[in-house]
């Protein structure tokens, strides 16, 4: 008897664009912290933002291809 086995490989190329994004959501959040009072919940809220900083983006995107 011969048996059928089927073997899936699973690649994943983060590459490059992974360090890339990293590097840019440092930079944003070092950015937004920076624009803060200096107070902690400032400060929280700037890392916050850093991570959430591609929303901002898309939002200013979509803004200036609706006029």
């Amino acid at each position: 008897m011969t048996e059928n086995r089927r073997t899936t490989q699973i690649v994943e190329s983060t590459g490059q664009s992974a360090v890339f994004f990293l590097l840019a959501y440092i930079g944003a959040a070092i950015y937004f912290v920076s624009q803060s009072d200096g107070s902690f919940w400032g400060i929280l809220l700037g890392i916050f933002q850093g991570f959430v900083w591609p929303v901002y983006v898309t939002y200013h995107v979509l803004d200036l291809l609706a006029v």
